[in-house]
């Protein structure tokens, strides 16, 4: 069965940069995902995790962004990106089946107990400190 979504060219140049096994369960969940997403964001600069920081849009200047073990997703649909919570859902499902099937270690932002951070995936600190 031919996949219903793919990464777009934008999604993918935002993988740049981005742990191989974190890009290889971006991709997978892309085939097997119920809603379609968009990589927004993957290896962050500094720069650009400070502005978050001050921006309120991050909690930490530790962010795995800065090293390439973290991408954010963003649901999107009828043509224009949805942050309505349920659709994160099915990403994270999407997202945890892949990394099971290619046994890579993900952690998903909206599991956290501090904060709710859908869009978040990264890589177990556990398995990849």
């Amino acid at each position: 069965m031919a996949s219903k979504f793919s990464l777009s060219a934008r999604s993918r140049r935002n993988l740049l940069g981005v742990h191989p096994d974190l890009v290889r369960v971006v991709e997978r969940a892309i085939q097997i995902t119920a809603v379609d997403f968009a990589v927004t964001e993957g290896l962050r600069t500094k720069a650009r995790q400070a502005e978050l920081v001050k921006a309120g849009k991050s909690q930490t200047m530790n962010s795995r962004h800065l090293t390439g073990h973290a991408v954010d997703l963003a649901a999107w649909v009828g043509g224009t990106v949805s942050w309505d919570r349920p659709h994160y859902f099915k990403i994270a499902e999407a997202m945890k089946a892949a990394a099971a099937e290619l046994g890579v270690a993900i952690v998903w932002g909206g599991d956290w107990k501090t904060f709710f951070d859908g869009p978040h995936f990264e890589l177990d600190r556990k398995v990849y400190p």
